[in-house]
C-alpha cells in the first residue's frame, strides 16, 4: 500500500492482535494481510538499547511497518511533516502501524526492552529518508 507523501498521522494506529489467554500463559499471533495490512518481508528487533539512547530518526518512501514492544516499554514519536504524535508501547499483544512517509523516532526505552519490527520490504537504503530537512522537502513534494 503506497501512501502519498504528507499522509496524515491518522493513518498510524494501534493494531490489536488476538490474545489467547491460558493459565499456562498467553499467546498472541500475527498473520499477514489479516492483522497487518501487508506481506512481511523482513523482521528485525532492537534490544539492549542504552538508557537515554534513541533509535529510528528516519522515514521511508514506500516501506510499511508494525512496531511491537515484545518486552518492556518505549515511546514512538511519529511526524508527518506538519504534526507530531507520541505512542507509548508496552504490551506484546498490540503494535503500531506506520505507513510510508512518516518520520519515526523511538526513545525512552525501559530496561530489558525488546522492540520488534515487521516490515513490508527487504532492506533498501534508497527507501530511507535519514535527514529531517530532506524528509520535509519530500513530504511537501519539493524533493523526489
Amino acid at each position: 500500500m503506497l501512501v502519498k507523501p504528507g499522509s496524515s498521522l491518522d493513518i498510524c494506529h494501534i493494531v490489536n492482535f488476538p490474545k489467547v489467554t491460558d493459565y499456562r500463559g498467553n499467546l498472541s499471533f500475527i498473520e499477514e494481510n489479516r492483522q497487518i495490512p501487508f506481506q512481511v518481508k523482513r523482521v528485525y528487533y532492537l534490544y539492549d538499547v542504552p538508557s537515554g539512547a534513541s533509535r529510528g530518526g528516519h522515514a521511508h518512501k514506500e516501506l510499511e511497518q508494525v512496531v511491537i514492544a515484545l518486552s518492556g516499554s518505549f515511546d514512538v514519536i511519529l511526524d508527518d511533516g506538519a504534526n507530531r504524535r507520541t505512542f507509548f508501547l508496552n504490551r506484546p499483544h498490540y503494535g503500531l502501524y506506520i505507513p510510508p512517509g512518516i518520520w519515526r523516532e523511538l526513545e525512552n526505552f525501559s530496561s530489558n526492552s525488546v522492540a520488534l519490527s515487521l516490515v513490508s520490504q527487504i532492506y533498501d537504503e534508497s527507501d530511507y529518508l535519514r535527514d529531517y530537512d530532506e524528509f520535509k522537502r519530500w513530504v511537501t513534494n519539493e524533493g523526489e
